[in-house]
């Protein structure tokens, strides 16, 4: 059994000494077009449920496309397409609830749409992306607060690979979502990003 498993574990450590420590140094990072990996991306919000708690949801499936050149960060340009049938809570029932007429109506809305307007570096890996979010025939401006992780090759993918964290809070009464009163859910809603992004193959 152990001389059936070697490769494989030889294999996975190989791999594992080719990933070096993510940088940010731009002169190590290349500029261009970047797509998100979606298996390595979450998008989860959370709403106050009575004062009690943070109700925790998330979307499933998610895609974005990103300008990126880590020397000039500012120029950077973001669009991220979220399709509001993938709601998921753990309760499959409350998911489609969740879809209909009073909460994200995704027959007549099927994504939410986060496009940059520009961006603002604000330290040596953060900065805020402001950009307008379009949610249920809504279009309002929204700022993501950004940490960047640095880039690194992705042995498994052949790739360069960038990583952020960004997060953001929104009023779901501006744009329809839910029609409870604020005593059992509250109007902010807390949404929190992890996303690694693959750089675009070459034609």
């Amino acid at each position: 059994m152990m001389l059936r498993l070697l490769p494989s574990v030889l294999i996975t450590l190989s791999l594992a000494a080719c990933v070096s420590a993510p940088t940010r140094d731009p002169a190590r990072l290349p500029s261009g077009q970047w797509a998100l990996d979606p298996a390595h991306a979450s998008t989860h919000w959370q709403v106050r449920h009575m004062g009690l708690s943070w109700y925790t949801g998330r979307f499933e499936e998610i895609d974005a496309r990103l300008d990126f050149d880590p020397s000039n960060p500012e120029a950077a340009q973001l669009t991220a397409i979220i399709q509001a049938d993938s709601v998921s809570t753990g309760d499959p029932d409350f998911d489609q609830t969740l879809c209909g007429g009073g909460w994200f109506d995704c027959d007549a809305h099927p994504e939410i749409v986060f496009t940059s307007d520009r961006i603002e570096v604000t330290g040596e890996d953060t900065g805020r992306v402001h950009g307008q979010l379009q949610l249920k025939g809504v279009t309002a401006p929204v700022i993501l607060e950004t940490r960047f992780y640095g880039g690194v090759f992705n042995p498994l993918e052949g790739r360069q690979a960038l990583g952020f964290h960004a997060e953001t809070t929104i009023d779901r009464t501006q744009f329809g979502v839910g029609r409870l009163p604020g005593n059992l859910i509250g109007d902010t809603v807390r949404i929190h990003i992890e996303a690694e992004f693959l750089r675009a193959r070459q034609e």
